[in-house]
């Protein structure tokens, strides 16, 4: 007990240690939700708003460019702005950030819409830096992955809240309305976790430099230790391989499988439905085994031995058995997350989760950039979708491997 006092701090020696940890977790997953939410929102609404806007709802991909490229940017900063002036501070900026960009995408403007990706991102990039910073303090070691992993969940969360709520505001109210309506989500949400601040935001430096410095030394951080370094570039991979299953499985199965649009969109929300669960799961067995790597590399190999799996769809596979391999791979690409998240803060110096978070998560968001380019190339270029997942997948198997023969992997484990 008290060397856990001793890395974790005052939150975890307080007499409410537990009632604490539970209402951290709680802030954190609200937050994670409603920026993932904020981050979605445009995509949801761009067919009822392309015809008022005067722009084709293809363009929404470049709306999502420019979010992750804000993304990728602000992560960099964000460690230096948790020791600055607080984690829930920056969770509380991110929040009105990301209300102040839809704001802007309600306008209809398409200057404004660009600025307003800008800010989403923004946004975005740090949220998850900041919670890190909090529950690498608040959770007891045996529990960080779970913990994590069920954080992460917002993620997939925040993405179904915006799949219920805003066509239904879109009907009641046109798009408009549902764009400033999850902006206001946002704020209230910032609002609600005002009180945490003291506690929570106990360890700022009000001093802390924040210059150039702040955005190399992440990255100088994850190059310097190998553990992290390995986990940053296999999340690379692994976000590439998840974002072209969410962005390509529909169009795959309805063009080349003759799936109807409302069939290949179950089976989408299959494979999320499986990524919330294996974000849950993946996190309770990471703890259980105390092997955070291996989990990693199990998981690596798995989705891609599942996206070849999926590759071979034809028409004459059984219905269920379909069903069962999408789910399967979302319990796989998307699942591995908050494994991933909670090993970068448990290698990260003490003190400096937010900056290896920030500095991994560069990697992350450059594999969300990267995926659906590459994998459009392929698909214009004359192969097939079936090619094109086993071509996204290679690299992913590779990480798998190289993370099981590691050091923490079970492979290296045995024939050391």
């Amino acid at each position: 007990m008290r060397a856990q006092r001793e890395r974790y701090g005052p939150l975890c020696s307080a007499p409410h240690m537990i009632s604490n940890a539970f209402r951290t977790l709680a802030a954190t997953l609200a937050i994670q939700a409603l920026v993932a939410m904020a981050t979605v929102t445009v995509p949801v609404l761009a067919p009822a708003a392309a015809g008022e806007v005067g722009v084709s709802a293809g363009y929404v991909g470049l709306f999502i460019g420019f979010v992750y490229a804000a993304c990728m940017a602000a992560s960099l900063v964000s460690g230096a702005l948790v020791r600055r002036i607080g984690a829930i501070r920056v969770s509380q900026l991110c929040l009105l950030t990301c209300a102040a960009g839809l704001w802007l995408t309600a306008t209809g403007l398409v200057p404004l819409l660009v600025v307003g990706a800008l800010l989403i991102g923004c946004g975005y990039g740090p949220v998850t830096p900041a919670s890190s910073h909090i529950l690498s303090r608040s959770t007891p070691p045996g529990r960080m992955s779970f913990t994590f992993s069920l954080k992460q969940t917002g993620v997939p969360l925040g993405g179904a809240l915006a799949g219920v709520v805003l066509p239904t505001l879109v009907l009641w109210a046109g798009w408009r309305a549902a764009a400033v309506f999850v902006g206001f989500a946002c704020i209230v949400t910032a609002a609600l976790v005002q009180p945490m601040r003291a506690m929570l935001d106990a360890d700022r430096t009000p001093g802390h430099p924040i210059g150039a410095a702040s955005i190399t030394g992440p990255l100088r951080l994850v190059i310097s230790e190998r553990a992290i370094r390995r986990l940053a570039m296999s999340s690379f991979f692994f976000a590439s391989l998840q974002i072209c299953l969410i962005t390509y499985l529909v169009t795959y199965l309805t063009q080349d499988l003759g799936f109807s649009l409302v069939q290949a969109g179950l089976m989408l929300a299959v494979a999320q439905g499986g990524g919330v669960a294996g974000r849950l799961a993946w996190g309770a067995i990471s703890d259980r085994g105390g092997r955070p790597p291996q989990v990693l590399g199990v998981l690596g190999c798995a989705m891609a031995v599942f996206a070849a799996a999926a590759a071979g769809f034809t028409a004459g596979w059984p219905h269920l058995a379909i069903v069962l391999c999408c789910a399967a791979f979302g319990a796989t690409a998307i699942g591995w997350n908050g494994v991933y998240l909670a090993e970068v803060a448990r290698q990260a110096p003490r003190g400096r989760a937010g900056d290896a978070t920030g500095g991994t998560l560069f990697f992350t968001f450059s594999g969300v950039l990267a995926g659906p380019p590459v994998f459009a190339f392929l698909v214009e270029g004359g192969v097939s979708y079936s090619v094109a997942f086993l071509v996204v997948a290679v690299p992913a198997l590779v990480c798998g491997l190289a993370l099981l023969w590691g050091p923490g992997g079970r492979l290296r484990s045995l024939s050391s």
